[in-house]
């Protein structure tokens, strides 16, 4: 492993496997009585979070809490950021207290890649979103996903996603887990078409490793998983379609399409959703949709990826020891006629 994760488009796929592989070892630790490994004790692990977030903090918060690492949150809202300290001046008071990895959310794209090169503080970074750039550990926990539903949880181990056609539709535009999807997935060996209206699709595109589509009726049925994207509207600054209505029509996935679908199809969702536009609520609610799925998976893969940066070379989670019989530790009986002497 490297020592930073910036974006999907480092990772080569053995990276990506050892990290999905390492996520299956710790998925086993939320099915115990108590879900904890010591293997970050006496670490310090902050959250630097510059943009609103629930499910991304509170997931990585979860990942390192179970780690047993110490955690700082830090949210720009009621900090010094709002008083116009720069995020070199953040991270300098960072590396001054001894923080051991940062995990940075940012609303500017290519801030985890400065503060990782920058020399202003000497731990690993992990992007937990920068913009409309990377988002890796989402992409991640999704293949995650894909990977214990298309190809199996156990039989998964090892195995990458040659062969499967995963298709990505909506805002593509200024979706970062768009753009990491399509690098991580055509790693893993997946076949990776993008669907949306042609004013939210970005321009170059033709060099991504994927294919376009304006079309949602004709991929359908030939995609093993189906991952809708949210309308981002917080970013955009012009009429990208002409309506709700009319953008639901055409890109929104329901009940009718979905039967479309191949049988063993699955439908995801990075959160949060916009029900009613991008997807119904009976696709939403249904057994084929794995947006719960992902936020649990996500927990394990930030998990994985956090040991990888920070943990030893040990396996990541130690097999059981066996209980002793006290009966087996006493010593053995002589013989009567042992006895008798």
């Amino acid at each position: 492993m490297m020592r930073h994760l910036i974006s999907a488009a480092d990772l080569t796929r053995d990276d990506a496997v050892l990290i999905l592989d390492t996520a299956e070892e710790m998925a086993r630790v939320a099915d115990r009585p108590i879900k904890k490994l010591p293997t970050l004790r006496g670490r310090t692990i902050c959250n630097l979070f510059f943009e609103d977030s629930t499910r991304t903090r509170i997931s990585f918060e979860a990942a390192e809490k179970r780690l047993s690492a110490d955690v700082i949150n830090f949210a720009a809202k009621g900090s010094s950021v709002s008083k116009g300290e720069s995020l070199k001046d953040t991270a300098q008071t960072l590396e001054a207290m001894g923080v051991d990895a940062v995990v940075i959310r940012h609303g500017a794209s290519g801030a985890p890649y400065r503060l990782a090169t920058s020399g202003w503080i000497d731990a690993p970074v992990i992007n937990a979103g920068d913009g409309t750039h990377q988002h890796p550990t989402q992409a991640l926990l999704d293949a995650f996903t894909m990977r214990r539903r298309l190809v199996g949880r156990d039989a998964g181990l090892g195995q990458d996603l040659a062969g499967k056609r995963i298709t990505l539709v909506g805002d593509v535009l200024h979706s970062r887990v768009a753009r990491s999807n399509v690098d991580l997935l055509h790693t893993l060996g997946a076949e990776v078409t993008l669907v949306a209206p042609p004013t939210l699709v970005p321009v170059g595109v033709e060099t991504w490793p994927c294919d376009v589509s304006y079309d949602l009726d004709s991929v359908l049925p030939k995609s093993d998983a189906v991952m809708m994207l949210r309308v981002q509207r917080e970013r955009m600054n012009a009429a990208f379609f002409p309506t709700e209505r009319e953008y639901s029509r055409r890109y929104g996935l329901d009940g009718e399409r979905m039967a479309r679908m191949p049988e063993h199809a699955i439908v995801m969702h990075p959160g949060p959703m916009v029900r009613g536009m991008e997807i119904t609520a009976e696709v939403a609610d249904s057994d084929r949709c794995t947006v719960v799925e992902q936020v649990a998976n996500g927990v394990s893969v930030r998990m994985a990826v956090l040991y990888l940066l920070l943990g030893g070379n040990e396996p990541a989670v130690a097999p059981p020891v066996a209980h002793r019989n006290p009966a087996d530790e006493r010593p053995a009986r002589t013989s009567a006629t042992e006895e008798s002497k």
